[in-house]
């Protein structure tokens, strides 16, 4: 799956102002909750006859077999790039029998916090939400009180989401007010690295195409004037591509607050660190950095920075990448996986691989992002929901094993069976998983086609040996991912003095960077630079950087660092 998983903005952490609460509390709550909830019990008295294993909600017993009657929640996701719809696979109908519950996804069309941004100031929202775990719009629906505590809905409805939920995550998780309003999906917790850290991998690529990359000889790319050459050489001796100019380098889309790719992921692979004799490192002011700023800016000038990567969305990428029209993309290898397999069904010689990209000066190994405490998202329930009973019952379906294994493998028999004393995917449903993903979605559903919950600490004893094209840039990651946990949710939100500070720092970064880029010459570039530097002193740098060290020191306690 596409853990599109954003995979993982350096700079746009979510700071919420967690603190440790102690997680204990809910989880006695939950105890006390256990078989005297009066709610829970009505909810129960409506469980069809056949359900007679669990009649009675506590922590022990999965809440949604007490009512699997027919409802549709609305669920909202922030990410346009979502297409598929609940209901149409086997995965989802399968999930629906058996718990009763129906999703109607809504899916912004255009830009994604525009529509949340206009769904906060309603005051009314969908039944669920799940957004970056980043996104300032969290702290705005918990704090214009949007959003229902999961903590206070599991104790009145279902104690079994405290037995399904990591206690470290709710942790991380809880607000100055003691509670938790969501909850996150591909998330690893300090046991977790303890358990499963050393076949973790990193989304973080940098990836060229194969035939491309050996018709001009397999240059080293670490160097400002190994990579500039290469995307010279390719450019010239594969100027199109079926008829089409090729764009020699590819990037995650520009968005008013900046380019992924040329924040953390550039700065990964750079192996700037994120912190200074125990202060917060601010990593752009890196001089590693801005010499591959000013390498990316002589890229334009040479013309070998295309003008697409400056205006294409996500659906412009994948449409160019399904046409082999990038040479080389700083790029996350999972949000391109579909287009990957359809390449390498028409022609393996023009897949990509992951190769050694820009590095700094020691050639120092790249330092990625590895699978951290926050996850990729979080799923929180609105005040408006339909059924707060239902919401968290089958919010903790979806959390627990169970949930996680229908989501993954779907439904034995149809996408999955016990083969070989061990239960796994089908061999027709593997075939189509690794060569025609969409295909895959739309006539099985499984393999997390509905992610939003996905915990693969679960699922990986389900999961298939990797194959090509997917396993070399799988690989490439491994030994190079690193956990950055005690980093995340240090930015402030929302609109905190220290939250507008940081709204107006990484909108300038939004509108600076691109400039960089245009720069005519070093010069200019260097000038860009300096006021760049002294307009983020005057929006209040030192208040953004001193919130960020006290969350920081915060977050290694709650680590246990």
């Amino acid at each position: 799956m596409v853990m599109k998983h954003k995979p993982k903005k350096m700079g746009l952490l979510l700071a919420a102002g967690l603190m440790l609460t102690s997680l204990a509390a809910g989880c006695s709550s939950s105890n006390n909750a256990t078989g005297s909830n009066k709610p829970a019990n009505a909810e129960a008295t409506k469980a069809p006859a056949t359900e007679t294993a669990a009649p009675a909600l506590n922590a022990d017993e999965p809440g949604w077999k007490s009512d699997t009657s027919p409802i549709t929640f609305d669920w909202y996701l922030n990410f346009a790039w979502f297409a598929n719809k609940w209901g149409v696979d086997p995965t989802s109908q399968y999930i629906t029998k058996k718990t009763g519950v129906n999703l109607n996804f809504i899916v912004p069309a255009g830009n994604e916090n525009e529509k949340l941004n206009t769904l906060i100031a309603s005051g009314k929202l969908p039944d669920f939400i799940t957004l970056g775990y980043w996104e300032d719009a969290i702290k705005k629906m918990v704090e214009g009180e949007l959003v229902l505590p999961l903590n206070k809905l599991a104790e009145e409805y279902d104690p079994y989401f405290f037995k399904v939920s990591d206690k470290d995550k709710l942790g991380w998780y809880t607000q100055p007010d003691g509670n938790v309003y969501g909850y996150p999906n591909s998330s690893s917790s300090p046991a977790d690295y303890e358990k499963y850290g050393d076949t973790y991998v990193s989304n973080q690529t940098f990836a060229v195409r194969k035939d491309i990359y050996e018709a001009i000889g397999s240059p080293d790319m670490r160097t400002p004037e190994g990579f500039l050459g290469a995307l010279k050489a390719a450019q010239e001796k594969f100027p199109e591509v079926n008829g089409q100019p090729l764009i020699p380098l590819g990037l995650h889309e520009f968005t008013e607050n900046g380019n992924d790719s040329l924040e953390g992921y550039i700065q990964n692979f750079l192996n700037i660190p994120w912190e200074k004799d125990g202060k917060v490192y601010d990593r752009e002011t890196d001089p590693e950095y801005v010499r591959w700023m000013k390498t990316l800016r002589q890229a334009n000038q040479d013309g070998l920075l295309a003008k697409d990567i400056f205006i294409d969305k996500r659906a412009q990428m994948e449409e160019k990448i399904v046409q082999g029209r990038y040479f080389a993309m700083l790029y996350q290898r999972t949000d391109f996986a579909s287009q990957l397999g359809t390449i390498f069904q028409k022609n393996p010689d023009q897949v990509y691989i992951a190769v050694d990209g820009p590095a700094n000066t020691k050639m120092d190994q790249p330092a990625l992002n590895g699978p951290g405490i926050s996850g990729w998202t979080v799923t929180l329930i609105s005040k408006d929901v339909k059924d707060k009973a239902r919401a968290i019952k089958f919010l903790s379906y979806l959390n627990s094993e169970e949930g996680n294994k229908d989501l993954y493998l779907g439904e034995k028999g149809v996408s999955y069976d016990t083969i070989d004393g061990k239960d796994q995917f089908l061999p027709e449903a593997l075939k189509l998983m690794n060569s025609d993903r969409s295909a895959f979605d739309k006539q099985f559903g499984s393999s997390f086609t509905f992610w939003m919950m996905q915990n693969t600490n679960i699922t990986d004893q389900w999961k298939p040996e990797s194959v090509e094209p997917f396993k070399q840039l799988e690989d490439w990651t491994k030994g190079k991912s690193i956990n950055t946990s005690e980093f995340q949710l240090i930015d402030p939100t929302g609109n905190s003095p220290e939250g507008i500070v940081a709204t107006k720092l990484k909108q300038l970064r939004g509108k600076t960077m691109p400039k960089l880029l245009m720069a005519d010459s070093d010069a200019e570039f260097d000038k860009i630079w300096t006021e760049y530097i002294a307009k983020k002193d005057k929006e209040g740098q030192a208040t953004f950087d001193a919130y960020r060290q006290t969350k920081y020191e915060e977050n290694k306690k709650k680590l246990g660092m």
